[in-house]
Parts: structure tokens; C-alpha cells; sequence
């Protein structure tokens, strides 16, 4: 008769541990039912669930396990297992999977407990965190470290959308952004992603800063913050806005583009995606000019956003063509997709305005970055405390896996 059994280690981390102590368990032709395995500041906790196919041998078994352990300095436990509950363990082997992306600056207890006791309290279990940043110095005072831990959660709930919401509004009195998704094959494998331009990949808007060269600055800018707010069209805002530009010089078009102060994190995202294979393109409803000088500089495949009007070397006040809205970046992000053969479901696109939640909404991960209230309520997913190349955590992308 066969007996399960758990089997803890802990101690001070040694190479030729796990295959020392598997070893003995292979002299007794032991099966391993699970097995996992964690290090910590070279702390070993080392856990296996296993199967003794005959229960006379499970004396032996651990009385040589403990001689080992005694040996190496480590403790080991014994925990006997029902094969009932093992059977139920098995019965919850498809319970639907996701994943909680923890991440800051600096990641203290209280955070993390505040996610624990969400997931708690919706009777879902913890089954890993792991460490998806690097480490960095107590030391050095550096504004642009990065935290981040990856709950992996298992079991079933009658409100996931509560759950979401409940996980969520930790961001509203932490430091910190939280991210909820399924753990499916897409979540593994994105290939394409969009940026919105203006206060996403670059830290200003650009319709701004020519209305400032063009002395209409504080006007312009006032009707832009009503329209990343929601408060009037976009299409009425952007031609209002475009309309007080005409007579501006085109030379300082090229001034500006030159100068585009490019948002913390967008090359790191950008060069690791491109490794490993992404498709990257620009939806903007800013202006094709300075679409593809950022094209020109991080290698963007495609660009889709307002062609300025210029005539004798000044500008017209419109643009050429349709208008770049909202519902507009969402029909092309379907169109690049589609041109590519990439699902929607493994498609990012990055925001920040009211006119990029309809991209966002289709996405198969869609991320209000640093953006406007309205936005984070209404996006799935919200980054405001991290660069944009915090969404490589996003996919499951360890620092230490990122050489760029």
C-alpha cells in the first residue's frame, strides 16, 4: 500500500542540495507528485509531495532524509497526506488560474497584505508570488527604481469584476499600481503593441507646444485638459485647437520634434519588444511629423496619426484627411492586426486620454498609462507610479531576463 507524503527542507542554500536529497528519494523509487522550490537571501525552502509505493518503506524513507538533512544542516518535516485529499487536490487542477502584478517604487508589507486579503477575501488561493524586479541598494538614492511581485492565484469566484474592482482601488491609497489578468496562452504571448504619442511615449503634448511658439499656449492648453478629460468631443476640441495654429512657420516643427522629451522606460520597452519579436506601432491623434521622428529613433514599424496641412511653408490651421479620434485608433489597431494576422487578444495598447479608451477597451491588454482620472476608472489596467517599461512586468518579463 503506497503513502503520500510532504516533504519540507529549509536551511542555508548549497549547491547539489535538491539532487542529493532526490537522490535517496530515487534508491526507494519514490515518485514526485510536486515539487517546488524557492531561494530567498540563499535561504532554501524546498517542498515535495510525494508517493512511497509501498508504505513499509516510508520509515526508511524518512529516517534517511533526516540523517541527510542533519548533514547539511537543515531542517526537514513530514506531513502525511489522505489520498482522499490528494484526490481533491487533483480535482482542482482546472480551476481557473490568474495573475496579480504587485508594483512601486519600494513594495512594503502592508502592500502586499492588502492583496493578500483581497484574493482571501473572494476564496481564492495564493499558489506562488515571485520577484519579478531586480534588486537594487538601500544605499543609493535612485528615483527610478523599480519593485514589482507576481501573485499566481487559483480558484473560483462568482464576481471576478468585484475582484478586479476590489484590487484596483489598493492604488487609491498605496504608492503602487496593481494589475489583474487571466493566465492563458495570450497573456504569454502578446505580439503586437500601440502606443498613443502625445503624454504616453513622449512627456508633453505636442498641439501644446506649437501653440506655445505660436503665442496661443494658455488657450490651447485649456481646451486640450477638457478634452483628456472628457469634457468636450475630441474631434471639436483638436480642430479648435489646430485652428489657432495657422500662420505658424513650419521651421519650428523641426525645432520642436528635435527637443520631444521621450517618457521614462519607452526605449527599454521598446528595444526588449522588438528582441523578442514584437510588431510596434504609434495610434496617435497627434501629428504625423513628430509620429515619425519617433519612428526614425526607436525603429517603430508602423505610424497612423494627422497630417498637417502646410502651405507655403506655414500652417493651414487643418489637417489633411480624416481626423485621428477615438473610435478612429480603435478601427485601425483592428486594421493593423488583422494586416499583420496577429488576434486581438495579443495586442497592447498604451494611453492616457479619453480618446484612447476605445483602443484600449479592444485590446487584449489595454494600459491607461499616468493618465487622467476618468481614464484609470474606466481602463482594465492603470500604471502611474512606474515608466512605461513597467509593462514588460505586465507580460511576466523579469529584470534580469532584460539586458538593454
Amino acid at each position: 500500500m503506497r503513502e503520500i507524503l510532504l516533504v519540507t527542507l529549509n536551511g542555508r542554500d548549497a549547491p547539489g542540495l535538491t539532487a542529493a536529497f532526490t537522490q535517496t528519494l530515487a534508491e526507494h523509487a519514490v515518485n514526485v507528485l510536486d515539487i517546488g522550490q524557492a531561494v530567498i537571501h540563499d535561504w532554501l525552502n524546498l517542498g515535495m509531495l510525494i508517493e512511497i509505493p509501498d508504505a513499509a518503506e516510508s520509515g526508511a524513507v524518512m529516517k534517511e532524509l533526516l540523517f541527510l538533512a542533519h548533514q547539511r544542516g537543515l531542517e526537514v518535516n513530514f506531513s502525511p497526506i489522505a489520498e482522499a485529499d490528494y484526490q481533491e487536490w487533483v480535482a482542482g487542477y482546472g480551476r481557473p488560474r490568474f495573475i496579480v502584478t504587485l508594483l512601486g517604487r519600494k513594495l512594503s508589507a502592508a502592500n502586499i497584505s492588502h492583496v493578500a486579503a483581497v484574493v482571501s477575501r473572494y476564496g481564492l488561493n495564493i499558489d506562488a508570488i515571485t520577484r519579478l524586479s531586480g534588486r537594487f541598494s538601500l544605499r543609493d538614492d535612485d528615483e527610478h527604481k523599480r519593485a514589482c511581485v507576481e501573485f499566481s492565484i487559483r480558484g473560483n469566484s462568482d464576481d471576478i469584476e468585484g475582484l478586479r474592482h476590489d484590487l484596483l482601488a489598493i492604488t487609491r491609497d498605496d504608492e503602487v499600481d496593481v494589475a489583474f489578468q487571466a493566465d492563458d496562452l495570450y497573456r504569454r504571448n502578446r505580439r503586437l503593441i500601440v502606443f498613443d504619442m502625445d503624454s504616453t511615449l513622449i512627456q508633453c503634448e505636442v498641439i501644446d507646444e506649437l501653440a506655445h511658439a505660436a503665442g496661443v499656449g494658455e488657450q490651447v492648453s485649456a481646451i486640450t485638459e477638457a478634452a483628456m478629460r472628457g469634457e468636450i468631443p475630441f474631434n471639436e476640441s483638436f480642430e479648435r485647437r489646430l485652428a489657432t495654429l495657422k500662420g505658424l512657420d513650419e521651421a519650428v516643427l523641426q525645432q520642436i520634434a528635435e527637443d520631444l522629451p521621450v517618457t521614462e522606460g519607452a526605449e527599454r520597452l521598446i528595444s526588449t519588444l522588438k528582441r523578442l519579436g514584437y510588431r510596434v506601432g504609434i495610434l496617435s491623434g497627434g501629428f504625423t511629423y513628430f509620429a515619425r521622428h519617433l519612428q526614425q529613433r526607436f525603429g517603430i514599424d508602423c505610424i497612423s496619426a494627422n497630417e498637417l496641412d502646410i502651405a507655403d511653408g506655414r500652417l493651414t490651421g487643418e489637417v489633411k484627411g480624416e481626423i485621428v479620434n477615438g473610435e478612429k485608433k480603435a478601427e485601425l489597431l483592428r486594421d493593423m492586426a488583422a494586416r499583420l494576422g496577429i488576434d486581438m487578444r495579443q495586442t497592447i495598447a498604451v494611453g492616457d486620454g479619453a480618446n484612447d479608451l476605445p483602443m484600449l477597451a479592444i485590446a487584449g491588454l489595454g494600459v491607461a498609462f499616468h493618465a487622467k482620472p476618468t481614464v484609470r476608472e474606466n481602463a482594465r489596467h492603470a500604471i502611474s507610479s512606474l515608466g512605461l517599461d513597467s509593462i514588460l512586468y505586465l507580460l511576466g518579463v523579469r529584470d534580469r531576463e532584460i539586458t538593454a
